[in-house]
């Protein structure tokens, strides 16, 4: 474990010297090359929404309560917090950096594992980010648009960070199998409750679009690029956008 960490430093030691100066450029317009073969795999992502993942989160939203549903997501979200503060230093941005190892200490002591969430209440909402992130700070370009097979939109930069994040967060190291197992099962079943919160909108998406696939790849790209700072894409402000697969 400890060779295939400093191997990963070293590579992203590596990716931060061939990196640019700054942050990449806006994107502009779509750049969906293998469109073709992304349609299938969103026809294939549809076909397991309606068949496993809208009931299954409907059957877990109706028969979960809301406040247990709550803390299973506040749990599976402050298990996410040390790879928020990973990225942080590798972005340099001492300021979410503190803020969100405060609210992973207090979350995870005060808040009794990260079931409850006195640190938002305290003022300390915490900043979300990701290795696709990072790579944007660096300086990589957006990259082709495509889409994962069960997991739903990205971009080749995205893509790349997905892989990172799975061996960046710190507690994935340092788990042992039960609790990581425990850890997983959680984020399934926070993914699940998303499912349920956003039904309606998930469903009108997929399923009244008059083409889901190409409103998918609008929705997504523009949430991104407004989340890293790339302006609006045209559409007004903040309560435009709207991602399905987005981690809440």
């Amino acid at each position: 474990m400890t060779t295939n960490f400093s191997n990963l430093a070293a590579a992203l030691i590596l990716l931060l010297l061939q990196a640019a100066c700054g942050p990449a450029p806006a994107p502009t317009g779509i750049n969906d090359p293998n469109e073709a073969a992304n349609r299938e795999v969103h026809g294939l992502n549809k076909a397991v929404d309606r068949a496993l993942v809208g009931p299954a989160s409907a059957a877990y939203g109706s028969g979960i309560p809301g406040p247990l549903r709550q803390g299973v997501q506040n749990f599976a979200g402050n298990l996410d917090v040390p790879g928020d503060v990973a990225n942080g230093i590798l972005q340099g941005r001492p300021g979410p950096v503190l803020e969100n190892t405060a609210r992973f200490l207090i979350n995870s002591t005060v808040g009794i594992g990260g079931l409850f969430d006195p640190a938002k209440a305290m003022g300390l909402p915490g900043r979300s980010t990701d290795f696709g992130e990072t790579l944007h700070v660096w300086g990589f370009p957006e990259g082709a648009y495509g889409e994962l097979p069960l997991i739903g939109p990205s971009t080749s930069r995205d893509t790349a960070g997905r892989v990172v994040d799975v061996v960046l967060n710190p507690l994935r190291l340092v788990l042992p199998v039960r609790e990581a197992n425990i850890a997983t099962a959680a984020s399934v079943a926070s993914r699940l409750g998303d499912r349920f919160k956003f039904g309606n909108t998930v469903d009108s998406i997929l399923y009244d679009s008059a083409d889901s696939y190409a409103q998918t790849r609008l929705l997504y790209l523009q949430n991104r690029r407004f989340e890293l700072g790339q302006g609006t894409g045209g559409t007004g402000g903040e309560e435009d956008f709207f991602d399905p697969y987005e981690d809440n």
